[in-house]
C-alpha cells in the first residue's frame, strides 16, 4: 500500500462494508453536474392526504393500517419498476457514508462524475441516484476498480446509506457467530 493510499484510508470518516447491491452508473456530462442533486428515487409518501383519526374499533384499525402499508408497497414497486430499478443487475460493490468502490470494464479518469443508480436492500427497499466524483482508477487484470466519493449528497440520503452500512455489519456479525 503505498503512502497515498493509507492516507485516503485514514481520511475516511465512515464505516465501510462489502454487499451486493442492484446498481449500475453512468458519466455525467459537466452541464449536468451544475444541476445534479442526490435523491430518494421512490418516496411513496403521499402528503395530500391527512391521516385519519385513530379508530375506536383496534381490529379494524389494524385491518386498516395493513391495507395502507400494502398499497405503500404496491406504490413503490410500481414507481421501482418504472424508473428501472427493477431490472438493475447485482454488483459487488464496497459502500460507506463517504463513497464507493465498484469494478468496472473501462477506465475512468480522476475527477469524472458518475450518477450512480442503486437499490438498497433494507425494508422498506431504498432508490436512490447519487453522484460521485472518481478518486481512484486501478487496473485489476482485465477489469478497473473504480473509487468514488459522494458529491452533491443531502444528508438525508447519507443517513440511508449509513443506515444499510449499519445493517450490513449486523448482519456479517451475526453469521461470524453461528
Amino acid at each position: 500500500m503505498t503512502q497515498e493510499q493509507d492516507r485516503f484510508i485514514q481520511m475516511r470518516e465512515f464505516s465501510r462494508v462489502d454487499a451486493q447491491i442492484p446498481f449500475e452508473f453512468r458519466v455525467v456530462s459537466s452541464d449536468e453536474v451544475e444541476r445534479a442533486f442526490s435523491r430518494v428515487a421512490a418516496d411513496t409518501t403521499i402528503t395530500y392526504f391527512s391521516t385519519p383519526k385513530e379508530h375506536e374499533d383496534r381490529v379494524l384499525a389494524e385491518w386498516l393500517k395493513l391495507i395502507n402499508n400494502k398499497l405503500d408497497s404496491i406504490i413503490m414497486l410500481l414507481t421501482f419498476h418504472r424508473e428501472g430499478f427493477s431490472t438493475l443487475p447485482y454488483k459487488d460493490v464496497n459502500i460507506s457514508g463517504g463513497g464507493m468502490s465498484f469494478y468496472s470494464k473501462e477506465h475512468y479518469d480522476i475527477g469524472t462524475v458518475l450518477e450512480l443508480k442503486m437499490l438498497l436492500p433494507m425494508f422498506p427497499p431504498v432508490a436512490m441516484y447519487v453522484y460521485g466524483e472518481v478518486v481512484k482508477s486501478e487496473s485489476h487484470e482485465d477489469k478497473w476498480l473504480i473509487g468514488v466519493k459522494f458529491i452533491k449528497i443531502e444528508e438525508e440520503i447519507r443517513d440511508e446509506i449509513v443506515r444499510f452500512v449499519f445493517k450490513r455489519q449486523r448482519e456479517t456479525l451475526r453469521e461470524r457467530r453461528k
